[in-house]
């Protein structure tokens, strides 16, 4: 039976290179000389932190930054920003930006309820970080794969393990 895999998986390669191209701008851009304005990807925790002298800096940095990941083709949904922003020490503020991997149990079960509302000739089931969908043939799936892609718009969902 066909079936694909529908996952949320960043390329952390590209957002490396995003985030490596910003620090280089950062580091050489005349209104960020002599602050304490930096970016940087923790892959372990698959955090980017960006750190300045003020609420404005840190607003700055974020178009840097936005703008190298999507000169990367990185989609900024991957990105999730905290609500607060940190307090350093002396004037110091940190910014903290998730990145998104895998598919959170809400947004799988929105998933399923939305393939299901389709009335598609095809089923879903949750399978740990990832939602697999089987059908009968693959017009089916592809048919439900557009659908997915319309439905959910604003979420960066990759389409792999395409079988027959």
């Amino acid at each position: 039976m066909p079936s694909f895999d529908t996952v949320l998986e960043p390329d952390m390669v590209k957002i490396k290179h995003g985030v490596d191209n910003s620090a280089k701008e950062i580091g050489t851009r005349f209104d960020f000389k002599g602050t304490g304005a930096k970016v940087e990807l923790k892959e372990k925790e698959k955090e980017i932190h960006a750190t300045g002298d003020g609420e404005f800096q840190l607003e700055q940095i974020e178009a840097v930054l936005y703008g190298k990941l999507t000169k990367q083709d990185v989609t900024i949904n991957f990105l999730d920003k905290a609500e607060k922003i940190d307090k350093l020490g002396g004037d110091k503020v940190r910014q903290v930006y998730k990145i998104r991997d895998g598919i959170a149990a809400d947004l799988a079960k929105k998933i399923v309820g939305s393939i299901k509302d389709s009335k598609l000739k095809v089923q879903a089931s949750i399978q740990g970080d990832t939602v697999r969908v089987t059908g009968k043939n693959r017009d089916d799936l592809q048919t439900a794969i557009a659908h997915l892609k319309k439905s959910f718009s604003d979420t960066p969902l990759n389409y792999n393990n395409f079988r027959d």
